[in-house]
């Protein structure tokens, strides 16, 4: 039996963007180990799905250029579910109407726009969570 990973994105990134990344590349890296993996992007942690602050971070060079961008591919090709919190979302700006200008292409794919019972639903489902 494989084990399931909840991996769960909140702190803001112009708080700490180094916690969002490393909570990213352990999600990308349960993905690249063969783990069941789901993902949560709530509270500020949205913001690690708004493409045009994808393209400000990766232009800082802060981090390889295109690690971010490999990274969430992995995990949008990779996770079991990648779920996203409606109201976070809606605090920063994006909605179901206005997020295909906002969210990393290809959200409508991979994306499940959810709330506290998608929260409820990944984790208990898990065997090991990671909050970031």
């Amino acid at each position: 039996m494989v084990k399931r990973f909840f991996v769960k994105i909140v702190t803001s990134p112009e708080v700490d963007l180094t916690k969002c990344v490393v909570g990213i590349a352990c999600a990308a890296q349960a993905v690249n180990d063969g783990y069941d993996v789901d993902v949560f992007f709530a509270g500020d942690g949205v913001k690690m799905l708004h493409s045009e602050f994808i393209d400000k971070v990766n232009s800082t060079g802060a981090f390889p250029d295109g690690l971010l961008h490999e990274m969430l591919k992995t995990i949008t090709d990779g996770a079991e579910n990648i779920y996203c919190s409606t109201q976070s979302q809606a605090a920063n700006g994006v909605t179901k109407e206005n997020a295909d200008e906002k969210l990393v292409d290809g959200y409508e794919d991979w994306m499940t726009w959810s709330g506290p019972v998608g929260v409820i639903e990944l984790s208990a489902n898990s065997d090991t969570q990671l909050v970031y």
